[in-house]
């Protein structure tokens, strides 16, 4: 056992010797332009560990870098976003004066082609909260000189009447409720029968004999025989009709020609003299209660609002 030491010993002693020997010729060895041995070894050693180092700081750089600028593109995305809703907004907004304007166009455009019909222009400002009455509110009471059972109108057709007044304000029965209705006729024929709310977006044209002649797409007008709207203003149009064998009349549809599901601005007849149904003046002369009649012209927006127009 204490022969295995000392060889051991030995050998130990003889690897030192070895390499300090080594270390010395490495020293006083000198390589390419006056390097020493001992110093390339260095640095070939320390060169791996360096290296591994600056791999290690540039990607925790570029990991901090990335997660900045993913941040920094986060936060633009999200202004982005913003910026984009905040557009919406306002093209919703431009868009809606839009459409507004002509409407208001059209409005002043019909009411100066019948100059000589007395009516006023009233804006909608809320409906009945009863679900089955279709009633609206307008900005027009008996300040205003508005009485019970005028009619009121848009360029497009009939509307309804007024049903109650206030001081302030109006409620106005349309003409799609179940207890309105307009003495009424048809276009082609001149057959007169009563037009009828139903509670549902279409019409009913009751008491028209199933012997008269009936079209799909006949326009049907006013007869005045109701004592509230003037002769011939546009109610609406047929869109289908059918003969019962148990019945001598038959069951006619009319699409209303006022839209009555989005009103925003009426006019109100405050006479009920006939007019002569026309278009503004620069416009085609063809009736408006004519079924080849276009549609009401659109003018330059107005610059004030509906209720202001008398």
């Amino acid at each position: 056992m204490i022969a295995t030491r000392s060889r051991h010993s030995s050998l130990t002693l003889l690897a030192g010797v070895i390499v300090a020997q080594v270390l010395l010729l490495a020293v006083q060895i000198k390589r390419e332009r006056q390097v020493r041995l001992i110093r390339v070894w260095a640095v070939e050693l320390i060169s791996p560990l360096q290296r591994l180092g600056s791999w290690t700081v540039q990607g925790a750089e570029h990991s901090w870098g990335g997660y900045i600028g993913l941040r920094s593109a986060q936060k633009e995305n999200d202004a982005m976003h913003s910026e984009m809703d905040r557009l919406k907004v306002r093209n919703a907004e431009l868009e809606g004066r839009a459409l507004e304007a002509d409407r208001l166009s059209a409005l002043l455009n019909f009411r100066g082609a019948h100059s000589e019909t007395p009516m006023m222009a009233a804006q909608v400002i809320g409906g009945s909260p009863d679900s089955g009455s279709l009633v609206v509110n307008i900005d027009r009471g008996s300040r205003d000189g508005i009485r019970r059972d005028m009619g009121v109108i848009t360029p497009d057709g009939v509307v309804g009447k007024i049903l109650a007044v206030y001081p302030d304000i109006s409620q106005v029965l349309l003409l799609g409720d179940k207890e309105s209705g307009v003495g009424a006729l048809l276009a082609d024929t001149r057959t007169q029968g009563p037009v009828k709310g139903t509670g549902e977006p279409l019409l009913s044209l009751d008491y028209i004999s199933s012997d008269e002649k009936v079209t799909v797409g006949e326009g049907v007008l006013t007869s005045g025989q109701d004592r509230i709207f003037p002769k011939d203003l546009p109610v609406g149009k047929v869109v289908d009709f059918s003969s019962d064998p148990k019945s001598p009349f038959m069951k006619i549809r009319v699409k209303p020609a006022a839209h009555l599901d989005r009103l925003e601005e009426v006019l109100i007849l405050e006479t009920r003299q006939d007019m002569n149904l026309k278009k503004s003046p620069d416009a085609d002369t063809t009736p408006v209660g004519s079924p080849a009649a276009p549609k009401s012209a659109v003018g330059p927006a107005p610059a004030k609002k509906p209720a202001n127009i008398n």
